[in-house]
């Protein structure tokens, strides 16, 4: 069953929702910044694992950097998800019925799509 597209709350237009340009209802400006942090070690992280391949470091250390970079990945996600929760679903959901189940639907795609 196909999920319908949500406007996040952002006052962008159902259907709207994989063109670029879209914007978060509210985002913490801490909530940012430590996003920003992460995803600059993560950078630093990934040109690490560049450099360890090119210096055919032992795989079993590769493999262990890659987990370390999964993690951090998955720590800005879950500060992304509790962000859209706080504000983009709970703005649509206020919004009213339909709004809600088309945001339900997106949630539940999320989540599917993400825990994989």
């Amino acid at each position: 069953m196909p999920v319908q597209a949500v406007g996040c709350g952002c006052a962008v237009p159902a259907g709207a929702a994989h063109e670029s340009g879209r914007k978060a209802v509210a985002v913490d400006a801490g909530a940012k910044e430590r996003n920003r942090k992460r995803l600059r070690r993560i950078e630093g992280q990934v040109r690490g694992l560049q450099k360890m391949v090119d210096d055919d470091r032992y795989c079993a250390d590769i493999l262990t950097q890659i987990a370390s970079v999964h993690e951090a990945l998955r720590s800005v996600g879950r500060e992304l998800m509790r962000n859209h929760l706080k504000h983009c679903a709970s703005a649509a959901i206020k919004r009213g019925p339909a709004e809600a189940e088309a945001m339900y639907d997106e949630l539940v795609e999320m989540m599917y799509r993400h825990s994989r």
